[in-house]
């Protein structure tokens, strides 16, 4: 996956500077017309809207709680003070999105961001960290039970529950919409490059160890969202500091990720409904409203849809595969410009048959799901 993300973003880049746009829309408009350009703003809104939809429900279920399969697992903010109603998932949420992500999404520049996006990344770290090492440890002490190394293949039914992984995977990856505005904030654009590549190991090595020491700790009883394991008795010393370590680390990391997520969103919306208009940060008024506009939908959003899976399985199906795969290759091919070589056009086509054909199948199998189940209540 980090493999054809790393050659995607260099297929837009590459067309990008040859065309001389300036964001994916222009690329795509440039590439496909005034419906390519509409094509991509739209899949960048279902996109972001969904992916800070599943920021704020996990944050909501880690100070909040949330219950899973009839069992509640307490919140940081519950564990610590009791259950009251000013620790409730809709207060929170609220003087969350009031305090922290209102301030953050008014910034009108991404290279404003630059300090609080270090800083997420560094408890994106700890997190990390203290989850490998609580591992370690309980490894060592022979307390951890060996989980199921191999999936549990039934039927055709659950071969292609296999598939649903997929959108998950693909929303972790996708960057692409923030590719442009990075690379024009850059004093020298021929840092894109290596900016990608570290981003890309980094962001790989999270994910694996994460994986890999989430499901050592917890083997079968992982849940959808691991953070809520972080709330049982790990059976170790210090385990309840721990516990609220990992979770409000990751819980404030999430926080300052929204307003990286949040900006090509406003910025795609806007060009989508106003496409002659004068540039965004120019218009207080505008960008105001399109401001409040959408943290109001997020935030409706992570009241209502009841888990984090529901919001994942179809965004990252559609348009997160066709933001960061399939509209990449769909340009190299395309090709206007005579630049695309042999391997890259082979690459490109390899892209769109793996996207096509995962996704669909992980929509067939959410969407049978979804309707012989109900709508999943775990997050």
């Amino acid at each position: 996956m980090a493999f054809l993300t790393e050659a995607s973003i260099d297929f837009l880049l590459r067309f990008s500077r040859a065309s001389k746009s300036g964001s994916y829309g222009s690329l795509m408009g440039d590439a496909f017309g005034k419906y390519g350009r509409i094509l991509i703003q739209l899949c960048v809104i279902v996109n972001n809207v969904g992916v800070l939809i599943v920021y704020m429900i996990i944050i909501g279920d880690v100070l909040s709680g949330t219950s899973s399969g009839g069992i509640h697992h307490a919140g940081v903010l519950e564990s610590w003070f009791g259950e009251h109603w000013w620790n409730g998932r809709f207060v929170v949420l609220l003087v969350t999105t009031l305090a922290i992500f209102a301030p953050l999404a008014s910034l009108k520049r991404i290279d404003s961001l630059r300090y609080t996006s270090a800083l997420s990344v560094a408890l994106a770290v700890v997190f990390l960290v203290v989850t490998v090492g609580i591992t370690l440890f309980k490894l060592i002490n022979g307390t951890v039970v060996m989980p199921r190394l191999l999936p549990d293949v039934t039927g055709l039914t659950s071969l292609l529950n296999l598939f649903t992984v997929v959108p998950v995977l693909v929303t972790a990856y996708i960057c692409h919409y923030n590719v442009h505005s990075i690379d024009n904030e850059l004093e020298d654009d021929t840092q894109m490059k290596a900016v990608v590549r570290t981003s890309m190991l980094l962001c790989s090595s999270v994910y694996i160890m994460t994986s890999l020491f989430g499901f050592l700790l917890f083997g079968d009883a992982t849940l959808d969202d691991v953070l809520a394991n972080f709330s049982t008795d790990l059976g170790i010393p210090f385990g309840s500091l721990l516990n609220d370590v990992v979770r409000v680390s990751y819980a404030a990391h999430l926080m300052l990720v929204f307003p990286v997520v949040f900006y090509p969103l406003r910025l795609n919306l806007d060009g989508l409904l106003f496409p002659s208009a004068r540039p965004l940060v120019l218009d207080n008024l505008r960008f105001a409203s399109l401001s409040v506009g959408l943290i109001g939908i997020v935030f409706l959003g992570a009241n209502f849809i009841p888990s984090i899976w529901d919001a994942f399985q179809f965004t990252g199906a559609t348009a997160a595969v066709l933001i960061g795969f399939i509209f990449p290759a769909a340009i190299t091919l395309r090709d206007r410009y005579g630049i695309a070589t042999k391997p890259d056009k082979i690459v490109s086509i390899v892209m769109i048959v793996l996207a096509v054909f995962s996704n669909v199948i992980a929509i067939y199998s959410d969407a049978y799901a979804l309707f012989k189940n109900g709508p999943s209540r775990s997050a």
